[in-house]
């Protein structure tokens, strides 16, 4: 902001210096003779009555003359004058009065030249007219620059910290509400971004006490059958049990208790793999055809750039159950897996109905994976043999089918020839 401040300060001194400049120019242009074309037009005129003669002169060709008439001769004048002053008359070269007309001597006769009068209002009104114009064009500049100042740089300057306060973590105070036209919504998104941010740090607080609850109970739970097992160890290592049939039992124990600790470590699996990703749906309605609009608007480009062919087939309308963005986010995954792990040929998204339920199927040209891979690609953390050097982490269709079974729908894969093909089904609201 002391920058910009700065700047309208510079534009300010600039504006200033450019209209005294102009002033002064003025000044300077309208006290020569070219201000005052009356006076061309009376030498002009003059001349042309010394050379041609007062009959027949004309003054359609001088515009600011309006009349010329002999007021009589230098003697004439002498003698009205009592032979006083007539230097003065005949010398200066032009007597003006405040009834704009001049005088001049030609051939010994005086002649009054009559032009147009306000010379002086026409150069004030110049003045006048410049200075208003450029006062004019100051004002808008600075109320261009204040509205700027106001309404974009200070809105913008109150964002500008908001970041680097979220990167910190501070996520508790709200932030003021702002219904300014070109940030209000940037504003109300930084907002939805702190609650958003707030609600995954009090899940994550929540889930790391889960837990740590989770491994104190099952830590004690597995406990007391591994001390069965000790015991029954310790006691066939000393040879404690000499009948066949007790040993057998004995061995049946350590089985049962080592399928209880099993059972335990499934449940803390179960339950890490459940939590590790905060996947929460809003249930809502939503059209297919917004939903594949988005998809076509976000990659359509992309993909054209890259020479790929895409294209989505047209389908009828209608109402979907789930979340809107959650099921973008799950298309946008599938398209992205075509892209990292396609030829680059094609990616086609076709559109079908089967009961109560569209299916969406994304489908990609160049299908590397082996038929023994295709159980596992919705496994977390499972890659398959055609990832190469390829970034990722194998969570990308593990979190597909999460999202899909929170809204009560459906995904799976499939080969068809050598195309890739991933169904993901809605439900109909």
């Amino acid at each position: 902001m002391k920058n910009f401040d700065r700047i309208i300060a510079g534009a300010a001194i600039l504006m200033i210096i450019l209209i005294l400049c102009t002033n002064l120019f003025l000044s300077l242009y309208g006290n020569s003779d070219r201000a005052r074309p009356y006076r061309v037009e009376v030498k002009r005129a003059a001349r042309e009555i010394e050379q041609n003669g007062f009959l027949g002169f004309s003054l359609d060709k001088y515009p600011h003359l309006t009349n010329i008439e002999r007021i009589g001769t230098v003697a004439d004048e002498y003698e009205n004058a009592g032979g006083k002053n007539i230097l003065v008359l005949v010398n200066f070269p032009a007597l003006e009065s405040d009834s704009d007309y001049l005088i001049r001597e030609i051939g010994g006769i005086l002649y009054r030249f009559d032009y147009i009068a306000g010379v002086g209002e026409k150069k004030k009104s110049t003045f006048i007219a410049v200075n208003l114009a450029m006062g004019g064009m100051a004002l808008l500049l600075f109320g261009v620059l204040f509205y700027f100042r106001c309404r974009i740089l200070r809105p913008l300057n109150r964002l500008v910290d908001i970041p680097y306060q979220l990167s910190r973590g501070m996520l508790i105070s709200p932030l003021k509400e702002n219904k300014n036209r070109f940030f209000g919504k940037l504003s109300w998104g930084m907002d939805l971004l702190r609650e958003g941010m707030e609600e995954k740090k009090r899940q994550a607080l929540k889930r790391q006490q889960e837990q740590e609850t989770l491994l104190s109970s099952l830590s004690h739970d597995i406990k007391t059958p591994l001390a069965a097992i000790k015991l029954y160890a310790k006691a066939l290592e000393k040879g404690l049990y000499k009948e066949e049939e007790k040993q057998r039992e004995t061995a049946e124990n350590i089985g049962k208790k080592s399928d209880e600790i099993e059972n335990y470590i499934a449940q803390l699996t179960d339950a890490l793999r459940e939590d590790f990703l905060s996947l929460s749906v809003r249930k809502g309605e939503f059209y297919l055809s917004i939903l594949l609009q988005e998809i076509k608007k976000y990659y359509s480009e992309k993909l054209s750039f890259a020479g790929t062919d895409f294209w989505i087939e047209e389908a009828a309308d209608c109402l979907l159950a789930g979340d809107m963005d959650r099921s973008v986010e799950v298309l946008q995954n599938l398209v992205e897996n075509a892209i990292k792990y396609g030829d680059g040929g094609w990616i086609f998204l076709a559109v079908s109905q089967e009961e109560n339920c569209m299916l969406v199927r994304v489908k990609n040209s160049g299908c590397t994976l082996s038929d023994a891979e295709f159980p596992y690609i919705f496994e977390s953390f499972w890659r398959g043999s055609n990832v190469g050097e390829m970034a990722g982490s194998g969570l990308g269709l593990f979190i597909c089918r999460q999202i899909m079974h929170r809204m009560g729908g459906e995904i799976f894969a499939e080969r068809e020839g050598e195309a890739f093909a991933v169904t993901v089904v809605f439900e109909k609201a």
